[in-house]
């Protein structure tokens, strides 16, 4: 059959005919082509086409293939194109298709009785070849043109004139526009155009197995991923465990945070002392750093600062607020965040070194709330180690050793390294009462270390690696030349005041006895009234009362049979814990002669240390990462029995039964300190000026003092550390006669301007009586101000 060219006729007239001559009216099924075996003209160069397949309506899927475009079709003036089988069921809605509607959509070739009947026509854009493939149908486009594709000579040659054909196809689109055609195939014919424009494929129909695959990932907003980003952070096991620490460090210490600003731990001398040390550094940090050293208390002399640990760690939170009762609340929340950090850095050690979440909790809590800490309640320097475990958890965790899995090179990273690094720098800035063992034994890792780098060289490539060498070379020394910085001043004080220094026989006073490592404090809630009898033996019980915990011994002990921990590991932990003991004691244990008298004679500063049963610090830590190996141990043993039970209920009782031993290492760790108010600043403190002197004056009674001048930072003769300048004795000896002619004259040339005398605090001191004396020949000035009198000299 000869296919016509007046399909535009066709096209308008709304009608396709068909192979047997009906129109699209005469039959309810639109089908065209009955058999394989029917020829179709204008498929190709023979005029046969393969096609069997049926004409459609618009819209409707095609299921015996996809048609296929060529991008480039419109550029090169070719395109091949596949005649599309139709469904022999299509719906009789087909007639309503318009001729325009499907030269709109005319992105594929179309293979139709309407071809049979000598019309260019066809009734869909998304035709899929099927077929007609096999046949090799070819069409020829215009360049220009950015319909794509068109059918090809409705009189069978497959060679038309591409310029007709264009023009056709021109004309398919002016009368789709006319129609105003709107049908999904309209839709689909301009994707498929404006895709032959770009020179690529246009969208091709959806897999229908699509429906059953998973849901595409949504793409998500900057907002709702930060919000996801900020989700995952709070629910991190370290996020978790900061919160945690923080919460159980308030609940421990408790009533510390009851009332703040007018209360502090254990007593009011000490604590008053060490709040003045925060204070002092914030504000000469503030004011005049070069003075850092040079403190207001002890006039007149210089390098007072260094008379006792500093604290110059926390300089920063000094630079926050003015005055004693700012300086109370800021000493009560960092004693908080002291207990906090402490539990944070063991845990982050014991998770270091292999253990596991229950099990680190309890190293970190034997570690922070150990019974024989409670008695160093009024020491926040010693309470202030949380950064002795937290730098080692972050070296470990540089150099990429674990105790329980050993080194493992992959997990090496020299920023964490480094990290660790100026967390013991920070450490040691605290204090050196805890600082100088822990910077020797950071020392003797190093050495061993290096060992360990010229042992291993041979066996394995840069066992250390070369960035993680030069973190930890520069990270030394950065802790060294913190170290160095502070310890000038702490020298020139030995230099100049000999008397500061120790001798072994006040090590001898400070030595506990081996009593001493079962005998808890009386701040301990649980132990504290049953081990009154023990401690009443014990010379100086505040520094003896050494008690870890029993339940820290207990479980240490088990941890020797039962660990995660290898067993050479185990001996090492226990042979830590022995000699770690062994200094403790002092010179109770043989003499010290083979423990610490050799530390104290040779080693730079210890013998500065007048307290060896501060070296428990140690002990309670070994003790701890033993505990924490048994009760990782255990736990793993709870859930592989869970796993095992049949029926599973029993499961999480026996989950709950590994909280237990946190509990009990919690429940010893419950104190009784008490919380003296502390005194009021007198009136006078906040307009005398320096250089001044309180009277009366003592060791304790001057620690309140150096806190009440936190307002003005007066100077005054007036102070209280570890030992007394000779400078402050004869001071103190020269005013008991005070007010008299030898005692005013000797303050005139010393430089001091004002008395300040406190009423109520004469009574039982040298300087009782000394308000009834007369002034009147002496040319002093006397003045009541509050509760205080005032000699202005």
């Amino acid at each position: 059959m000869t296919a016509e060219k007046s399909g535009t006729t066709g096209r308008r007239s709304g009608a396709e005919t068909r192979a047997d001559g009906t129109g699209a009216k005469d039959r309810p099924d639109d089908t065209a082509g009955a058999g394989p075996g029917n020829d179709a003209p204008g498929a190709d160069s023979s005029g046969k086409d393969d096609t069997a397949g049926t004409a459609t309506r618009a819209g409707t899927a095609k299921r015996t293939g996809k048609a296929k475009r060529t991008g480039k079709a419109g550029r090169t003036g070719t395109a091949k194109a596949a005649v599309a089988a139709s469904d022999a069921d299509a719906d009789a809605d087909a007639d309503k298709a318009s001729t325009a509607d499907a030269d709109k959509t005319s992105a594929a070739d179309r293979t139709s009785a309407a071809d049979k009947a000598g019309s260019t026509d066809g009734t869909s854009a998304v035709h899929k070849a099927g077929p007609a493939d096999k046949a090799g149908a070819s069409a020829e486009a215009s360049t220009g043109n950015a319909a794509g594709a068109r059918d090809t000579g409705g009189n069978g040659d497959a060679g038309q004139d591409r310029v007709t054909v264009a023009n056709a196809g021109a004309r398919d689109k002016a009368d789709a526009a006319k129609n105003g055609d709107t049908t999904e195939h309209g839709d689909t014919a301009k994707k498929d155009d404006a895709g032959k424009k770009n020179g690529t494929d246009g969208d091709k129909p959806a897999d229908p197995w699509s429906a059953f695959g998973p849901a595409p990932e949504p793409v998500l907003g900057r907002s709702r991923r930060a919000v996801r980003a900020v989700g995952r952070f709070l629910v991190h096991e370290w996020t978790l465990a900061v919160v945690a620490a923080l919460a159980l460090a308030a609940a421990m210490t408790w009533p510390t945070l009851r009332y703040p600003r007018h209360t502090l731990p254990q007593d009011y001398w000490d604590p008053s002392l060490q709040a003045w040390q925060m204070a002092w550094s914030g504000h000469i940090l503030r004011t005049n750093p070069a003075q850092l050293w040079h403190s207001n208390t002890f006039y007149p002399e210089n390098w007072s600062f260094a008379f006792s640990d500093t604290l110059l760690g926390y300089a920063p939170a000094g630079l926050i607020g003015v005055g004693p009762e700012h300086a109370v609340l800021r000493y009560n929340i960092m004693f908080v965040l002291a207990h906090a950090l402490a539990a944070f850095g063991a845990y982050a050690l014991a998770r270091q070194l292999g253990a596991g979440r229950i099990g680190g909790a309890v190293a970190g809590a034997s570690f922070a709330y150990a019974p024989w800490l409670l008695a160093q309640a009024g020491h926040l320097h010693i309470i202030s180690n949380g950064g002795i475990p937290l730098a080692l958890a972050m070296l470990a965790r540089g150099h990429g050793w674990s105790l329980r899995y050993g080194y493992r090179p992959r997990r090496r990273h020299a920023g964490w390294a480094f990290a660790g690094w100026l967390v013991a720098a920070w450490q040691l800035s605290l204090g050196f009462g805890i600082g100088l063992p822990f910077a020797y034994m950071l020392a003797g890792v190093g050495l061993v270390s290096v060992v360990l780098w010229f042992v291993r060289r041979r066996k394995v490539k840069r066992p250390f690696g070369r960035r993680l060498f030069l973190a930890d070379v520069l990270g030394g020394l950065v802790f060294a030349a913190v170290g160095a910085a502070l310890a000038v001043p702490y020298f020139k004080v030995a230099e100049l005041h000999p008397n500061a220094e120790r001798t072994i026989g006040d090590i001898g006073l400070y030595s506990p006895p081996a009593s001493g490592f079962f005998t808890a404090p009386a701040e301990s809630r649980v132990w504290g009234g049953l081990h009154e009898g023990a401690r009443a033996v014990l010379p100086w019980h505040p520094e003896m009362t050494l008690l870890p915990g029993f339940v820290l011994y207990a479980l240490a002990a088990g941890g020797l049979f039962f660990s995660v921990w290898r067993v050479r590991h185990r001996i090492f932990l226990l042979a830590g814990v022995l000699v770690t003991m062994a200094l403790a004691m002092g010179t109770r244990f043989f003499g010290g002669r083979f423990t610490y008298v050799p530390l104290f004679d040779y080693l730079p500063g210890w013998s500065g240390l007048r307290t060896p049963g501060r070296m428990m610090l140690w002990t309670t830590l070994l003790l701890g990462l033993l505990a924490a190996g048994a009760v990782t141990a255990f736990c793993m043993r709870v859930r592989e029995l869970a796993a095992e039970r049949v029926p599973p209920w029993p499961g999480p009782w026996l989950r709950l039964a590994t909280l237990l031993p946190l509990a009990l290492v919690l429940v010893e760790g419950l104190n009784a300190t008490p919380q003296p108010v502390v005194p009021r600043q007198p009136a006078a403190l906040r307009t005398v000026d320096g250089p001044m002197l309180v009277l009366p004056s003592s060791q304790n009674l001057d620690q309140p003092v150096m806190l009440w001048s936190t307002d003005r930072f007066q100077p005054m003769v007036n102070g209280g550390s570890g030992f007394t300048p000779r400078s402050q004795a004869q001071i103190r000896e020269a005013t008991v006669s005070f007010p008299d002619y030898a005692s005013v004259d000797y303050l005139r040339k010393i430089g001091v301007k004002n008395v300040v005398v406190l009423r109520d605090e004469l009574e039982g001191t040298p300087w009782e009586g000394m308000l009834d004396r007369p002034v009147d020949a002496l040319g002093v000035a006397r003045e009541q101000v509050g509760e205080a009198v005032v000699f202005r000299l």
